[in-house]
């Protein structure tokens, strides 16, 4: 006598990705993002979004500060705080009134025609072996209608960003005072280097 088996049908769950193989159409399809080449994939700068971009252990500081950011990626050691579009062309400036104008913070800005490697999506699956060494990754993700959260100027007459939203004065204010902290850590860490070498 055969058993006959009826075929099981398996209803996995949706990822917070939307199911998408492709991160690609994640960006594309759920934030209205501007993608480019791949892989990896692309983000567009200049059109949703500019770019801060400092090293990765000022920018850990600055997360530890009370400053709103938007969403924030580590890509090796650099770190990436999303911000208004249109920002980047404000950081001189921005700096210049901080009083932070000419010194070597190494602290850049993408904005308009500029690229960042896309981090793997929140909720998409890794391959068996994770995320790459050095691969970009979400600290902060972003969500559905996070344009409205990225830190820009405060408009006229608001002591914070838009519609109380994060404000960019205060994020480069710390992100210059993080990145020249951890450029003065470096320089005292390698004169020891230097000082320990010259009595060995």
């Amino acid at each position: 006598m055969a058993l006959t088996v009826p075929p099981v049908t398996l209803q996995l769950p949706r990822t917070p990705f939307g199911g998408e193989d492709d991160p690609a159409s994640w960006y594309e399809r759920v934030l209205g993002w501007t993608v480019a080449g791949g892989p990896p994939t692309q983000l567009v700068t200049g059109v949703r979004f500019d770019v801060l971009e400092l090293p990765a252990d000022a920018g850990t500081a600055v997360l530890r500060r009370r400053v709103a950011t938007g969403p924030v990626a580590v890509m090796g050691r650099r770190m990436r705080f999303l911000v208004a579009a249109g920002a980047a062309d404000e950081l001189d400036g921005l700096l210049d009134w901080l009083e932070w104008g000419g010194v070597a913070l190494d602290l850049a800005a993408l904005g308009e025609g500029g690229r960042i490697t896309a981090p793997v999506p929140p909720g998409h699956p890794v391959g068996p072996e994770g995320s790459p060494r050095g691969a970009a990754v979400w600290l902060r993700p972003p969500e559905q209608g996070c344009e409205v959260l990225l830190p820009a100027l405060p408009a006229a007459g608001q002591g914070s960003g838009p519609a109380g939203g994060p404000d960019l004065v205060r994020l480069v204010a710390a992100a210059a005072t993080e990145c020249h902290r951890a450029r003065l850590r470096r320089t005292v860490r390698t004169g020891r280097t230097d000082q320990a070498e010259a009595f060995s």
